[in-house]
């Protein structure tokens, strides 16, 4: 265990696989807080304020969110690092006891015993894979949904990174995301804004793929490959791989968690700049987008790099992002309303024989546009908010509007990248020339 977290995991060795145990871990989620709600009855009953009530609500469902979802690793963690991205949009007085919970998500895990792990490179490296190390540390150095990290020098000298992946993943991740399908509504009331129902069909289709770490490998040697030399995004070379253990060039840097905690002005601001000219510029550069976007996977180096690391959740998209998605923002920004209905339904994404107001379409969208509309945009939660609450209020017209737009299957991946890459510019407060990046790299924008 982590010496100072303010957590404790008694016992946890690996992946939990049985199902009915996870199953069992999962309901005591909706349980515990209907379980608290009438708890909370009864202290009102005993004199309590109705705001002394709340935040102790808040704050001890916050820790059993972290607590069953961190135990449980596999789908249910990876689930509660996408969750931890969209904390931006929630209206402060919500958000705020979950923010530290599900941050906490983004870099922690409960981790193996040193015994598990030479079982694991034993079965994957062969039983001499020490040989293959000149010295090899027990102690994980990071932990997280389906693996941890283990500092280790190579046996020519270079430092390196070990991700070994848990015991029992494959069978645990699968079925975490069939369970929380069942407790949508809850995680909803958790983190309003977020679509999680199509989170979870998303992130379901990605699994597979990240089970494998020989696949992982190949993505991060495309990227390594594409940026290698550039003085804006470094990415570790890989050193070795099988398919459940992969071995990297060893990175340092300050966590983005940490710089959205404590980071100076600067800091935040060309932490921000990097990360958005990762995101836009990957497609054209490598043909592939990095497609797990939390704090976790980013470092920002002393000499101004953005390190990337994790590169198991990837889309390929060889021709680059679509450029239908830049000629639509370029029409919500000179709000040329006709031509943009046309396009939407052009690419299905109306529903067919909806019948929509072209100025009603324009009001729901103009606004996710405002970073570009000036030179340098700054990014924050409040911004991110009244997005947020703007398309969620039953009342309005932009949620009646919402209804009747479609997210067409092969923009469902952008689209979430692109808002937890946004979520983490928020939680950053970066202040940059976003509108710069978009028009070099976003197809159809600037034409």
């Amino acid at each position: 265990m982590r010496v100072g977290d303010a957590w404790t995991i008694i016992g946890v060795t690996e992946i939990p696989r049985r199902a009915v145990q996870r199953t069992a871990r999962l309901a005591s989620l909706p349980l515990g807080v209907a379980g608290r709600v009438v708890s909370g009855w009864g202290r009102r009953l005993a004199g309590q304020s109705a705001e002394e009530v709340s935040a102790e609500f808040s704050a001890r469902t916050a820790e059993q969110l972290f607590t069953v979802l961190g135990q449980l690793k596999g789908g249910a963690m990876k689930f509660g690092q996408a969750l931890s991205v969209f904390e931006a949009a929630a209206p402060d007085n919500l958000a705020a006891p979950y923010r530290e919970a599900l941050t906490k998500l983004q870099t922690a895990a409960p981790p193996m015993p040193a015994r598990t792990v030479h079982r694991v490179l034993d079965e994957q490296l062969g039983t001499s894979w020490i040989k293959r190390f000149a010295d090899f540390d027990d102690e994980p150095a990071a932990a997280a949904s389906i693996g941890q990290v283990h500092h280790a020098v190579w046996h020519d000298g270079r430092d390196v990174a070990v991700k070994i992946q848990y015991p029992g993943a494959d069978q645990a991740l699968l079925a975490d995301l069939r369970q929380l399908s069942r407790f949508s509504r809850l995680f909803q009331a958790l983190v309003p804004g977020a679509e999680i129902k199509p989170l979870l069909a998303e992130l379901r289709e990605r699994m597979v793929e990240e089970l494998d770490y020989r696949t992982e490998a190949d993505h991060e040697r495309a990227f390594a490959k594409a940026f290698d030399g550039d003085d804006k995004v470094l990415v570790p070379h890989v050193v070795a791989s099988a398919p459940k253990v992969m071995v990297t060039e060893w990175v340092t840097g300050l966590p983005l968690a940490t710089i959205m905690r404590e980071g100076e002005v600067e800091q935040r601001n060309l932490a921000g700049e990097r990360l958005a000219e990762f995101h836009f510029s990957s497609p054209a550069r490598a043909g592939l987008l990095h497609a797990d976007p939390h704090p976790g996977n980013f470092m920002l180096r002393e000499d101004g790099r953005l390190c990337v690391i994790d590169f198991g959740a990837v889309a390929r998209l060889p021709d680059g992002l679509p450029r239908t998605l830049g000629v639509m923002t370029r029409l919500a920004l000179e709000e040329r309303s006709e031509e943009l209905l046309e396009l939407l339904r052009a690419e299905h994404f109306i529903r067919p024989g909806t019948e929509l107001d072209a100025e009603d379409v324009l009001a729901y969208l103009a606004p996710f546009a405002d970073p570009l509309r000036t030179e340098r945009f700054h990014f924050t939660r409040r911004w991110l908010q009244r997005q947020a609450e703007r398309i969620g209020d039953l009342r309005g017209q932009d949620f009646h509007t919402g209804r009747f737009l479609n997210l067409p299957p092969q923009y469902l991946l952008i689209h979430r990248v692109t808002l937890g890459a946004t979520g983490i510019l928020c939680q950053l407060g970066a202040e940059f020339r976003a509108r710069e990046i978009v028009a070099r790299w976003q197809p159809g924008f600037a034409e």
